[in-house]
Protein backbone atom coordinates (compact mmCIF):
# COMPACT_ATOMS: atom_id res chain seq x y z
CA UNK A 1 0.00 0.00 0.00
CA UNK A 2 2.92 2.34 0.74
CA UNK A 3 4.21 1.72 -2.80
CA UNK A 4 0.88 2.77 -4.34
CA UNK A 5 0.77 5.96 -2.29
CA UNK A 6 4.32 6.92 -3.28
CA UNK A 7 3.75 6.03 -6.94
CA UNK A 8 0.49 8.02 -7.02
CA UNK A 9 2.22 11.06 -5.58
CA UNK A 10 5.15 10.84 -8.02
CA UNK A 11 2.77 10.40 -10.98
CA UNK A 12 0.74 13.45 -9.88
CA UNK A 13 3.94 15.50 -9.46
CA UNK A 14 5.10 14.51 -12.96
CA UNK A 15 1.70 15.32 -14.47
CA UNK A 16 1.55 18.73 -12.77
CA UNK A 17 5.17 19.66 -13.39
CA UNK A 18 6.54 17.54 -16.25
CA UNK A 19 10.30 17.61 -16.85
CA UNK A 20 11.50 19.13 -20.12
CA UNK A 21 11.05 16.75 -23.05
CA UNK A 22 9.30 14.00 -21.05
CA UNK A 23 5.64 13.09 -20.66
CA UNK A 24 4.23 10.21 -18.64
CA UNK A 25 0.90 8.44 -18.48
CA UNK A 26 -0.38 5.17 -17.12
CA UNK A 27 -0.15 2.45 -19.75
CA UNK A 28 -3.42 1.12 -18.33
CA UNK A 29 -5.60 3.24 -16.02
CA UNK A 30 -6.15 0.22 -13.78
CA UNK A 31 -2.44 -0.42 -13.20
CA UNK A 32 -0.39 2.15 -11.29
CA UNK A 33 2.78 0.07 -11.80
CA UNK A 34 2.98 0.33 -15.64
CA UNK A 35 3.77 3.70 -17.22
CA UNK A 36 4.13 4.82 -20.80
CA UNK A 37 6.79 7.50 -21.22
CA UNK A 38 7.34 9.70 -24.26
CA UNK A 39 10.79 11.26 -24.44
CA UNK A 40 12.07 13.86 -26.87
CA UNK A 41 15.60 13.40 -28.10
CA UNK A 42 17.66 16.13 -26.39
CA UNK A 43 19.04 19.07 -28.36
CA UNK A 44 22.67 18.61 -29.31
CA UNK A 45 22.27 14.85 -29.73
CA UNK A 46 21.69 12.76 -32.85
CA UNK A 47 18.22 12.03 -31.39
CA UNK A 48 17.08 15.69 -31.40
CA UNK A 49 13.78 16.23 -33.19
CA UNK A 50 12.58 12.67 -32.61
CA UNK A 51 10.21 11.10 -30.09
CA UNK A 52 10.86 7.83 -28.28
CA UNK A 53 8.44 5.65 -26.35
CA UNK A 54 9.55 3.88 -23.19
CA UNK A 55 7.89 1.53 -20.73
CA UNK A 56 8.53 2.11 -17.06
CA UNK A 57 7.58 -0.78 -14.78
CA UNK A 58 7.54 -0.29 -11.04
CA UNK A 59 8.00 -3.31 -8.77
CA UNK A 60 5.41 -4.02 -6.04
CA UNK A 61 8.07 -3.20 -3.41
CA UNK A 62 8.94 0.21 -4.91
CA UNK A 63 10.74 2.36 -3.71
CA UNK A 64 12.89 -0.34 -2.13
CA UNK A 65 13.55 -1.91 -5.54
CA UNK A 66 14.27 0.08 -8.72
CA UNK A 67 11.90 0.47 -11.64
CA UNK A 68 12.66 -1.13 -15.01
CA UNK A 69 12.98 1.24 -17.98
CA UNK A 70 12.88 -0.10 -21.54
CA UNK A 71 12.74 1.67 -24.89
CA UNK A 72 9.92 0.37 -27.08
CA UNK A 73 11.24 2.54 -29.93
CA UNK A 74 14.32 0.94 -31.52
CA UNK A 75 17.35 3.13 -30.92
CA UNK A 76 21.03 3.00 -31.84
CA UNK A 77 22.83 3.69 -28.56
CA UNK A 78 25.66 2.01 -26.62
CA UNK A 79 23.66 1.88 -23.36
CA UNK A 80 20.39 0.54 -24.79
CA UNK A 81 20.03 -3.05 -25.99
CA UNK A 82 18.86 -3.66 -29.54
CA UNK A 83 18.70 -7.43 -29.09
CA UNK A 84 15.63 -9.44 -29.93
CA UNK A 85 12.74 -9.40 -27.44
CA UNK A 86 12.47 -9.83 -24.49
CA UNK A 87 15.76 -7.94 -23.96
CA UNK A 88 15.33 -5.32 -26.66
CA UNK A 89 15.29 -1.77 -25.38
CA UNK A 90 16.68 -2.49 -21.92
CA UNK A 91 18.77 0.38 -20.59
CA UNK A 92 22.04 0.10 -18.81
CA UNK A 93 21.60 2.77 -16.12
CA UNK A 94 23.88 2.36 -13.13
CA UNK A 95 21.36 3.99 -10.80
CA UNK A 96 18.82 1.24 -11.62
CA UNK A 97 21.02 -1.62 -10.47
CA UNK A 98 19.82 -3.25 -7.26
CA UNK A 99 23.22 -2.56 -5.68
CA UNK A 100 23.13 1.17 -6.52
CA UNK A 101 19.43 1.97 -6.16
CA UNK A 102 18.43 4.28 -3.31
CA UNK A 103 14.80 4.36 -2.11
CA UNK A 104 15.01 8.16 -1.93
CA UNK A 105 15.50 8.32 -5.73
CA UNK A 106 12.42 9.61 -7.51
CA UNK A 107 11.16 8.52 -10.92
CA UNK A 108 11.69 12.03 -12.29
CA UNK A 109 15.42 11.65 -11.60
CA UNK A 110 15.48 8.29 -13.40
CA UNK A 111 13.75 9.76 -16.47
CA UNK A 112 15.93 12.87 -16.55
CA UNK A 113 19.05 10.70 -16.25
CA UNK A 114 17.80 8.44 -19.07
CA UNK A 115 17.24 11.49 -21.31
CA UNK A 116 20.67 12.88 -20.44
CA UNK A 117 22.22 9.53 -21.38
CA UNK A 118 20.89 10.08 -24.92
CA UNK A 119 22.99 13.24 -25.07
CA UNK A 120 26.02 11.80 -23.27
CA UNK A 121 26.36 8.03 -23.75
CA UNK A 122 28.54 6.10 -21.33
CA UNK A 123 30.61 3.77 -23.53
CA UNK A 124 32.37 2.36 -20.46
CA UNK A 125 29.08 0.85 -19.21
CA UNK A 126 27.70 -0.34 -22.55
CA UNK A 127 25.29 -3.15 -23.36
CA UNK A 128 26.10 -2.77 -27.07
CA UNK A 129 29.91 -3.14 -27.26
CA UNK A 130 30.16 -2.56 -31.03
CA UNK A 131 28.21 0.70 -30.77
CA UNK A 132 30.38 1.78 -27.82
CA UNK A 133 33.52 1.05 -29.83
CA UNK A 134 32.17 3.06 -32.75
CA UNK A 135 31.22 5.94 -30.40
CA UNK A 136 34.81 6.03 -29.11
CA UNK A 137 36.59 5.59 -32.46
CA UNK A 138 34.25 7.25 -34.97
CA UNK A 139 31.79 9.60 -33.29
CA UNK A 140 30.64 11.07 -36.62
CA UNK A 141 29.84 7.57 -37.91
CA UNK A 142 28.00 6.74 -34.68
CA UNK A 143 25.93 9.95 -34.96
CA UNK A 144 25.08 9.25 -38.62
CA UNK A 145 23.93 5.71 -37.80
CA UNK A 146 21.92 6.96 -34.79
CA UNK A 147 20.17 9.55 -37.01
CA UNK A 148 19.46 6.88 -39.63
CA UNK A 149 17.81 4.70 -36.97
CA UNK A 150 15.80 7.71 -35.76
CA UNK A 151 14.48 8.27 -39.29
CA UNK A 152 13.60 4.59 -39.56
CA UNK A 153 12.07 3.89 -36.13
CA UNK A 154 11.34 7.04 -34.10
CA UNK A 155 8.47 9.47 -34.39
CA UNK A 156 9.15 13.00 -35.58
CA UNK A 157 8.56 15.78 -33.11
CA UNK A 158 5.84 18.06 -34.43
Amino acid sequence: MAAQKRIGKELADLANNPPVGITVALADEANLFQWKVTMEGPAGSPYAGYLFTLNLTLPPNYPFKPPTVTFTTKIYHPNISNDSPPNSGTMCLGMLRDTEWKPSTKIIAVLEFARQLLKEPNPDDAVEAKIADQYRADKAGYEKEAKDWCKRYAGQKK
